[in-house]
């Protein structure tokens, strides 16, 4: 190789010479002009958008729990279901039917995390032999993954007295 080829520039003609200095000045000032551009055409936030009202609508939940018999229900439309475990607990005498259906076959229903099963003589049969007394102690204060009152406070001892009557008597 000689000392020529070493150093040989990859600019050969004068028309490629012309192109790299145009080329030099045009891209930093397109840089600036874009940057200039960036600053000053800002889009500007509707004066609306920041009302509570509009930050409300924007972050509100996706999805919520409404009790079918709930005052919030109602104010929606919604067709009344299964009693809310709070409309059970303040209505008259206790039905120990009604209570079951609207707190306590969420988990008894279905088994859950080891409860008994609704109507299974062999699950409960232990649990009966313990005594109405041991049952309803353990219904009041919660035991393993069961919450105390089945997860409504809003039950009295009466109300978890009748519901428990009503499962042993479809599991003896």
């Amino acid at each position: 190789m000689s000392e020529h080829d070493e150093h040989s520039s990859f600019i050969k003609t004068p028309k490629q010479l012309i192109i790299v200095v145009l080329l030099s000045f045009l891209v930093p000032i397109l840089g600036i002009v874009l940057l200039v551009q960036l600053v000053i055409d800002r889009p500007t936030a509707d004066p609306s958008a920041l009302t509570p009202e509009s930050v409300a609508a924007r972050i509100h939940p996706v999805g919520r729990v409404v009790f079918a018999d709930s005052p919030e229900a109602a104010r929606e439309g919604a067709a009344p279901s299964a009693p809310a475990p709070a409309a059970v607990a303040q209505s008259g005498p206790p039905d120990g039917k009604k209570i079951f259906e609207g707190t306590c076959i969420a988990c008894h229903g279905t088994g859950v995390a080891g409860a008994p099963k609704f109507g299974d003589k062999a699950a409960w049969a232990p649990r009966i032999a313990t005594g109405m007394d041991t049952l309803l102690n353990v219904a009041l204060h919660g035991k393993g993954a069961m919450p105390p009152k089945g997860g409504n406070a809003a039950l009295s001892e009466a109300d978890i007295r009748a519901t428990i009557e009503y499962m042993v008597s479809h599991s003896k």
